[in-house]
């Protein structure tokens, strides 16, 4: 997603420089549409899913030997596949319920007040009762 974002954004800055009619063309402004969309993708979604892809990395690095460990050999073992396998699926269960327990600031409606606006009203009342 982030290479896609910059080529979008390339992409705008290409036709800009005078390529393919320039600013106010027809190519400049689809470009402009794309770097509108591209600009989440290389800002938000990539480096989001970075972290995702590194966590599945290292869990398939640490898992994968045991798992063929005892899927062949003289160490082979239907069992502790099995108890591997159940263990992972209970760590992946146990985080995604911590995870959806997790209050967030998006969970907040708009009457909620944030956690800093109290403060904010008392320096407000502050700055007005002191300059009063």
């Amino acid at each position: 997603m982030p290479t896609r974002g910059g080529a979008w954004d390339n992409a705008k800055k290409l036709v800009e420089d005078g390529q393919h009619g320039g600013k106010g063309s027809d190519a400049h402004a689809a470009t402009v549409v794309g770097d509108t969309v591209g600009d989440p993708f290389k800002d938000t979604a990539g480096p989001a899913i970075n972290p995702l892809i590194k966590v599945m990395n290292l869990v398939s690095v640490l898992i994968a030997p045991a798992i063929v460990a005892f899927s062949v050999g003289s160490s082979a073992s239907a069992a502790w596949r099995t108890v591997i396998a159940l263990v992972s699926v209970a760590i992946i269960v146990v985080a995604v319920v911590v995870s959806k327990r997790r209050a967030s600031s998006l969970d907040q409606t708009p009457d909620e007040p944030a956690a800093g606006a109290a403060s904010i009203e008392v320096a407000e009342e502050t700055v007005t009762n002191g300059a009063a």
